[in-house]
């Protein structure tokens, strides 16, 4: 059987490619910077609903059925082909995000423990040492080579996360025992860990789709995945009564 990533014949050109990088790296960035400080805004205001936080990370999967709508409407639209479908995913590749939504979402509870714990600026600190676990799963699932600037950066930021835990009482906020903030800390790393797992997991489930990679394709691997982790945040809150908190 043959594996391996296809290509597109109807790929978009290079300067809608570019658009469309330049677009993600922006909503990544945006993203990434403001889910730890609004998370942690939330436990510091008296929010102790874990799972709520972790549920919210991935909510907004709903939004990823506009793009497929339009994903779609520029596929049809040039040739007036009606036979596109806005979903084309074949049920191993739905397997196989489903499974990574359900990693994504254990991720997310980590995560958001964690941060429940610890200061923003020690939190994106430890996550910083995912780029360690991302190397070495990447290498082992996707025989991803190691270069001397990735091993640089592997180094530095596994011995910046690996001191904090010493500097404990400088950081640690008030009112919380070493325990609550070493576990919190572990809890973090963790996710940092499970993340670093994931991201080589992605590249080697698009190795071996079987289908055509293209941006639709990736849209609805993303969806699939976000709305599994959303259900396995859901059952989570539903077992832990969290939704009590979104009553006034």
């Amino acid at each position: 059987m043959e594996t391996g990533t296809q290509v597109s014949p109807h790929d978009p050109s290079p300067s809608v490619r570019k658009a469309l990088l330049v677009l993600s790296c922006i909503v990544f960035a945006i993203g990434n910077s403001g889910t730890p400080l609004v998370m942690r805004l939330y436990f510091i205001h008296g929010g102790n609903r874990v799972w709520l936080s972790r549920c919210l990370q991935s909510a907004g999967w709903p939004f990823i059925l506009v793009i497929l709508i339009v994903a779609l409407y520029c596929r049809r639209a040039p040739t007036g082909d009606s036979s596109a479908k806005l979903f084309n995913m074949k049920p191993r590749l739905i397997l196989a995000s489903i499974v990574l939504g359900i990693l994504v979402g254990a991720g997310n509870y980590l995560y958001a423990y964690g941060i429940s714990k610890l200061p923003v600026s020690t939190s994106v600190l430890v996550v910083a040492s995912q780029l360690a676990f991302t190397a070495g799963f990447a290498f082992l699932l996707v025989k991803q080579k190691f270069s001397p600037f990735s091993i640089n950066a592997v180094v530095l930021l596994t011995i910046g996360s690996g001191v904090l835990p010493l500097h404990t009482s400088s950081d640690r906020p008030e009112g919380e025992s070493k325990s609550e903030y070493l576990t919190g800390f572990i809890m973090t790393l963790a996710a940092s860990a499970l993340w670093g797992f994931i991201l080589p997991l992605i590249e080697l489930t698009y190795q071996n789709a079987n289908q055509i990679i293209d941006f639709p394709l990736v849209m609805e691997i993303q969806f699939y995945t976000n709305l599994f982790a959303t259900l396995f945040g859901t059952v989570g809150m539903l077992i832990n009564n969290d939704f009590k908190g979104l009553q006034y």
